[in-house]
């Protein structure tokens, strides 16, 4: 009888230690624990924009529908008490004016803590961890797992992308950009320059996309396209030559 009698003790001592957070019976599912899966090692160029992929997990207990969700990404060495974070959703606690309106956060809700970078500047290079708050009842730092940031110099060249082969007498278009740039950055101003678009209307040479009518006299000229960044000082331009049958 003493076995009978010990195992209600036992199921009894197994409740009091239950988790946060319990998988349904028969589960073999373990609760949710504080873990983030981050790409830890990112580069991108000056002036371009980079998406950091991450994903992250919590004890959750029915307190934490009624509760605010904030996230935030911090330098690593920041006091969080006094330092401002890089990026932020609670309107308590703004962002850092450095990178306000650049390090965007994604939707927390669905445990995406992934981080939008604009306009990539030198000074951000450096180490950054994740954390989240949830009333009084979570307050974590990811720090076991951390973004390491490397912004170098700018080197990226535009791509020019036409239809072949070129036809002396049909109008063409040809489509010019930047790899690395995203929307809502800074904004780029393009321009072509070459002695086969000279004549035309400066608004299209103006334009990311041209549109002209090659002519025989036209085939083995240069034609350039030249971007620049509002606010920067550099252009990146890249050169094709002109084939036109």
């Amino acid at each position: 009888m003493v076995p009978l009698l010990l195992l209600p003790l036992l199921w009894g001592a197994g409740a009091a230690s239950e988790p946060l957070c319990a998988p349904p019976p028969g589960s073999l599912q373990q609760p949710p624990r504080y873990e983030i899966e981050v790409q830890e090692s990112v580069t991108v160029q000056e002036g371009l924009c980079v998406h950091v992929p991450c994903s992250f997990s919590y004890p959750r207990r029915s307190w934490s529908s009624y509760s605010n969700l904030y996230t935030y990404w911090y330098r690593d060495g920041d006091n969080i008490n006094r330092a401002d974070p890089v990026a932020s959703n609670n309107p308590d606690k703004p962002e850092d004016t450095e990178t306000k309106g650049r390090f965007l956060l994604a939707d927390p809700m669905t445990s995406n803590c992934s981080l939008q970078i604009r306009d990539a500047r030198r000074s951000d290079s450096g180490r950054y961890f994740f954390r989240v708050e949830i009333g009084n009842f979570v307050r974590y730092s990811y720090q076991e797992k951390m973004l390491d940031l490397q912004v170098t110099a700018l080197t990226e060249k535009p791509h020019i992308r036409m239809r072949e082969p070129l036809e002396s007498g049909r109008p063409t278009q040809l489509a010019c950009s930047l790899p690395g740039a995203c929307e809502g950055g800074r904004p780029l101003t393009f321009s072509w320059v070459g002695a086969a678009v000279d004549s035309l209307d400066p608004q299209n040479l103006s334009s990311s996309v041209l549109t002209f009518t090659p002519r025989p006299r036209d085939h083995g000229t240069n034609l350039t396209c030249q971007v620049k960044r509002e606010g920067s000082q550099w252009i990146m331009q890249r050169t094709i030559r002109l084939n036109v049958s």
